[in-house]
């Protein structure tokens, strides 16, 4: 509970320099227009007028249409400087979901607002017009946000190099690991723990995590450890490690070119750069992994009548009974 309660007042200090900054950045502005910026109830607002009143800020309001909260003519804070936490946020600035799901949302907004406090004029109009007109929204359609309850907690035994040990929950059974939490990584609005088990480095999805205590054990990160670096090279194999169905195609020059866009753009583009010479009409003769005989015909079709299956046999002919289906179909 305490842990909670210290959250919790991390949370409200920040917001109220948030307040305060933005006030003093805009001179002025209504309790509805502050309540939306800062993402909090009119009356969380009224509070915390209140409560920055309290500590001695000159702050006053004026009712009617055109009233609001005002800082008195001519006072500044003189609050300046990133804390570790703002720093952290700061970084995150291009996925703002990512710093709300570590709890660094208000953090965040007290970092950009300090930023932009001392920007000169002509930068700061500039970082306007770059909000105004840009926007980062990194998950896809149709992405279902994932229970990241344990994500906060995660964060910071990344961040003090403690262990931890989680309930993950497996396509056939739940089970119990004791990891070494190496880094956080967000894909495409999903977050995924890089961690070390037993020695081993392993990929866990966040979201599948059921129960996760932070324990008092300390580690030492794997010397050199680069979690980018680790990431693209894991992907990479796991990307490949999909590839597990191989067929060889004669393509047309059209359909050559087209390859890199029809099926996943890494095969494709190693396909082409292994294709063999060109024959008396130009097609050429290229080998393709995919995942599997489904996923190539639903790829290949696309090619429509520049691409020629000569092996696997299944394949080929399943290919042909979709075009055969295709011209049926729009026949007359």
């Amino acid at each position: 509970m305490s842990g909670s309660r210290h959250r919790f007042g991390r949370v409200r200090a920040s917001r109220l320099v948030a307040l305060l900054l933005e006030l003093q950045r805009r001179g002025g502005a209504t309790a509805p227009e502050l309540a939306e910026r800062l993402e909090v109830s009119v009356r969380t607002i009224y509070r915390d007028v209140s409560a920055l009143q309290a500590a001695g800020v000159p702050l006053w309001t004026e009712p009617g249409a055109r009233g609001g909260i005002r800082l008195v003519e001519g006072w500044r804070t003189d609050l300046d400087g990133l804390t570790g936490d703002e720093a952290m946020a700061l970084a995150l600035a291009g996925a703002p979901a990512a710093a709300d799901d570590l709890g660094l949302g208000a953090v965040l907004l007290v970092a950009e607002t300090k930023v932009h406090a001392v920007l000169p004029p002509e930068l700061r109009a500039r970082a306007e017009r770059v909000r105004d007109r840009f926007h980062l929204d990194a998950p896809g359609w149709f992405h279902r946000p994932e229970d990241t309850a344990v994500l906060g907690p995660l964060a910071d035994a990344v961040w003090a190099s403690r262990r931890v040990q989680v309930d993950y929950e497996r396509s056939d059974r739940t089970v119990q690991r004791t990891l070494d939490p190496l880094g956080l990584v967000l894909k495409a609005g999903t977050w995924y723990l890089v961690a070390r088990h037993r020695g081993d480095l392993r990929t866990y999805r966040v979201g599948r995590m059921r129960r996760l205590d932070v324990l008092e054990d300390t580690f030492s990160r794997p010397e050199g450890f680069d979690l980018a670096e680790h990431w693209a090279t894991s992907m990479g194999e796991f990307e490949r490690s999909l590839w597990r169905y191989r067929c060889r195609l004669r393509l047309s020059p059209r359909a050559l070119r087209l390859l890199p866009h029809a099926v996943d753009p890494v095969a494709g583009q190693a396909a082409v750069d292994a294709a063999g010479p060109a024959d008396a009409e130009g097609w050429r003769e290229v080998e393709l992994e995919t995942e599997s005989e489904e996923v190539a015909a639903g790829q290949l079709i696309g090619l429509g009548a520049g691409v020629e299956v000569l092996a696997p046999v299944g394949l080929r002919r399943r290919l042909a009974e979709e075009g055969a289906a295709i011209a049926a179909r729009n026949d007359g």
